[in-house]
C-alpha cells in the first residue's frame, strides 16, 4: 500500500492547536503571580527602633531559594549595609536573613527582597524600618512585579511552547505506538513528531538561559553570563531543565530508530510493530519529561509532595495523550486522495479507548491537584486560582457536551451513508478512506473525542467504492463540522486556562498569604479626636499616628488641627495608654516638640489587645481639654 504523503487539507484540529499554540505565547506575556507570601520580618515594617538591630530576618509562607541579592538593605542614602548574602536563619527554608553592617546612623532604612519560591516562581517585595527617627531616604528599589521583566515575559512565552511541545510529542508518540504504527511512516505524523521534539528541545534550552535573569529580575544579558548560568543548573529548576534535555537526546536517537524501521524501503513498513522494549522505553522517556515539570513547580510544594508529584506526572501525560493524539488522528484522516493510505477502523478504536482513558486519568489527577492546591469551597470564590479553575471546569463540561452532539451526528451520518448504498458491513470494514466513517464505526461504544477527531479529519463523503454520499449525508456532515469546530475552540480554551493556572498562585497559599498579613495587622494605627476646652476658638481635632501598632517598640506623632481644618500649633500635648483589662498603665508617650507636630520614637507597649489612649491637648496658658479613644495593638508577627 501507498504510504507517501499526498497533498491534505488544513483539518480543523491542526487549525485548533495553532490557534492554541498562539493563544499561549499571548497569554504567557502577562507577569506570574506570586507562589509564597511574605508572612513578617523582624524588624518590622514601619518600625522606629531606639537602636540598629544587628540583623534582618524574613519569614515567608514556604521554602524559598536565596540569592546573592535576594535580600538589600539600603540606607537613606541608598548604599547597600548588609555586606553579606543572605543566608536561612537557623536552618529553616522559609526564612531569609542577613548581617547589617556596624555603626548604622539614624534614619529610615529600605530592604528590598526578591527570592524563589519552592514551584520555581520568584516573588519580590520592599519595606522599611528606621533607626532612632524616621527620616527621608534616596534608596531606589523596582516597582515592577517579580515576573514583569523582559526575561520573565520571555519565560513564560517558552515555558508555554515547552507544553505545547510535550502534548505534541508525547501525544503523537503514542498513537504511533499503541493506535496505528504504520503512521509512523506518514510524513504528517513524522513532521508532528519533529515538530513536537524541536519545541520542546528549543523551549527548554531558551528556558534554562532565561532562569538565570528571571529568578534574580537582571537584564536579559545576564542569560549569557556563565555565572549566572552556573548557578542556574546547580538549582532545582535549572537542574530539571537540563534533564530534560538530556531526556530529549535520548528520545531523539529512539525516534530516529523508530523512523528508519517503520520507514522500510522494501516495502513492509505496513508490517513493522514496535516491539516491547521500544514501548517501554517510549514510555520511561515521556514519564521522565513530565517529571522535570512535576519536581520544579506547583506539585513540589505545598502539601502531600511524595503522592502530588506523581499525580501531576500522570495528568501531564494524559494531556498529552488526550491532545497531542488528537492532533495526530485528525492528520492522518488527512492524509487521502486517490492513493492515500486507508485508515483501519480498529485503529480509530483503539485511539477511542486510549483517548476515555486519558480522559478519567485527567478528571481523577485534576480533581487532586484542586482539592490540594484550592483547599476549600470559599476559596473558589475568593483567590484567583480558584475562580480560573471554575473556568476551566466550565469549558471542560462544554466542551464534553459538544462532543457528546459530534458523536450522535456520527452515528445518523453513518446511517445516511449506509441507506445511499453501502452496506452496514462495508461501513464498518476494518479498512475505510472515509475519515467520518473511520471515527462513526466505534462512536456508539467510544468516547466523544475519538469521535470528533475523526469526524475533524476529512470529508464524509461516499462509501469504499468511491459512490458520492447522498444528500442526507451532506446535511449531516456540515453539522457534524460545526459541533467539532465547537469541541476544538472548547478544547483551546481548556488548553490556555491549565497553562494560566500554572503561573497562578494556588489557592491555599493566597488564603495563607492573607491570613498572615492580617495577622501582622495594619502598619500603622491612625485615631483622629475631636477636643474642646471650653473658650471660643480654642476647639479642634488632634490626630494620633501609632507605628506600627503592635507589641514592642513604637513611634507616636501626634498634629493638631483647628476647626476650618488648619495646622494649629500648641503649647503642650500630653498622651498616655492604659490597658483597663489587664491593669496596666497608664504608660506616659513622653511627647516633644518637633516644631509642627508632636512625637516619640520609643514608645514600648508589652502586650496586645485594646488600649485606651488618654491625650491631653493644651492651647493656652490655662485651656486644655483631655480626649480619649480605643487604640488596638496587634501581637507580634510569627
Amino acid at each position: 500500500m501507498h504510504t507517501g504523503s499526498p497533498p491534505v487539507r488544513t483539518p480543523l484540529a491542526v487549525l485548533a492547536l495553532v490557534a492554541a499554540v498562539a493563544a499561549l505565547l499571548l497569554g504567557g506575556a502577562g507577569p506570574a503571580s506570586a507562589h509564597s507570601g511574605l508572612t513578617g520580618s523582624d524588624p518590622a515594617d514601619g518600625s522606629v527602633l531606639a537602636s540598629a538591630p544587628p540583623y534582618v530576618t524574613l519569614t515567608f509562607t514556604e521554602t524559598v531559594g536565596l540569592s546573592e541579592d535576594s535580600v538589600r538593605v539600603l540606607s537613606p542614602d541608598n548604599e547597600r549595609v548588609n555586606p553579606r548574602p543572605a543566608q536561612h536563619a537557623d536552618g529553616k527554608g522559609n526564612t531569609g536573613r542577613v548581617q547589617l553592617a556596624d555603626g548604622l546612623a539614624q534614619g529610615t532604612y529600605t530592604v528590598a527582597w526578591r527570592v524563589v519560591s519552592a514551584d520555581g516562581h520568584p516573588i519580590s517585595g520592599a519595606f522599611t524600618f528606621s533607626v532612632g527617627k524616621p527620616s527621608e531616604t534616596a534608596a531606589e528599589v523596582p516597582d515592577t512585579a517579580a515576573g514583569d521583566t523582559a526575561a520573565g515575559r520571555l519565560h513564560g512565552v517558552f515555558r508555554h511552547v515547552a507544553y505545547s511541545g510535550l502534548a505534541l510529542l508525547v501525544g503523537a508518540a503514542a498513537f504511533v505506538l499503541v493506535c496505528l504504527p504504520r503512521a509512523g511512516a506518514l510524513r504528517p505524523v513524522r513532521r508532528l513528531l519533529a515538530a513536537g521534539w524541536a519545541a520542546l528541545a528549543v523551549s527548554t534550552a531558551a528556558l534554562l538561559l532565561l532562569r538565570g535573569p528571571y529568578e534574580t529580575g537582571g537584564p536579559l544579558t545576564a542569560a549569557f553570563d556563565p555565572a549566572v548560568l552556573g548557578r542556574t543548573v546547580t538549582g532545582k529548576a535549572g537542574g530539571a531543565l537540563v534533564v530534560r534535555l538530556l531526556l530529549l537526546g535520548a528520545a531523539a536517537v529512539l525516534l530516529r530508530r523508530a523512523a528508519r524501521r517503520a520507514a522500510d524501503p522494501d516495502g513492509r513498513a505496513e508490517e513493522w510493530s514496535p516491539g516491547r522494549r521500544v514501548r517501554w522505553a517510549a514510555a520511561g522517556l515521556a514519564a521522565g519529561l513530565a517529571l522535570t515539570w512535576a519536581a520544579a513547580e506547583h506539585a513540589a510544594a505545598g502539601i502531600q509532595v511524595p503522592l502530588a508529584v506523581p499525580a501531576s506526572v500522570l495528568h501531564l501525560l494524559a494531556m498529552g495523550v488526550w491532545l497531542g493524539g488528537l492532533v495526530t488522528l485528525a492528520a492522518v484522516l488527512g492524509s487521502r486522495g486517490a492513493g492515500g493510505p486507508a485508515v483501519p477502523a480498529s485503529a480509530v478504536g483503539r485511539f477511542s479507548a486510549l483517548a476515555f482513558a486519558a480522559v478519567a486519568v485527567l478528571a481523577v489527577t485534576g480533581l487532586y491537584q484542586s482539592w490540594r492546591q484550592v483547599g476549600s469551597w470559599e476559596a473558589l470564590t475568593t483567590t484567583s486560582f480558584g475562580r480560573t479553575l471554575l473556568v476551566k471546569t466550565a469549558a471542560v463540561i462544554l466542551m464534553l457536551w459538544a462532543a457528546s452532539f459530534s458523536r450522535r451526528l456520527a452515528g445518523r451520518l453513518l446511517a445516511a451513508v449506509g441507506t445511499g448504498g453501502t452496506t452496514g458491513a462495508d461501513a464498518g470494514a476494518e479498512r475505510v478512506r472515509e475519515p467520518a466513517l473511520a471515527g462513526a464505526g466505534k462512536a456508539a461504544a467510544g468516547p466523544a473525542h475519538g469521535t470528533g477527531a475523526a469526524a475533524a479529519g476529512g470529508e464524509a463523503a461516499g462509501g469504499e467504492d468511491g459512490t458520492p454520499a447522498p444528500d442526507g449525508a451532506d446535511g449531516q456532515r456540515r453539522r457534524l463540522r460545526r459541533t467539532v469546530a465547537a469541541e476544538a475552540a472548547l478544547g483551546v480554551l481548556v488548553l490556555t486556562v491549565t497553562t494560566v493556572l500554572t503561573g497562578t498562585q494556588p489557592g491555599r497559599a493566597a488564603v495563607k498569604s492573607a491570613e498572615a498579613a492580617a495577622a501582622r495587622g495594619p502598619q500603622v494605627r491612625v485615631v483622629t479626636v475631636p477636643f474642646d476646652t471650653g473658650t471660643a476658638g480654642h476647639r479642634g481635632t488632634v490626630q494620633i499616628t501609632l507605628s506600627p501598632g503592635r507589641v514592642g517598640e513604637n513611634s507616636v506623632e501626634a498634629v493638631v488641627f483647628t476647626e476650618d481644618g488648619g495646622l494649629a500649633a500648641v503649647p503642650e500635648i500630653r498622651l498616655n495608654l492604659t490597658q483597663t483589662e489587664l491593669d496596666i498603665g497608664p504608660v506616659d508617650a513622653k511627647l516633644t516638640d518637633r516644631k509642627g507636630y508632636w512625637a516619640a520614637y520609643d514608645l514600648r507597649l508589652p502586650v496586645p489587645g485594646e488600649w485606651t489612649a488618654a491625650v491631653t491637648v493644651r492651647t493656652g496658658d490655662i485651656d486644655q481639654a483631655t480626649v480619649r479613644a480605643a487604640v488596638p495593638v496587634t501581637g507580634r508577627p510569627k
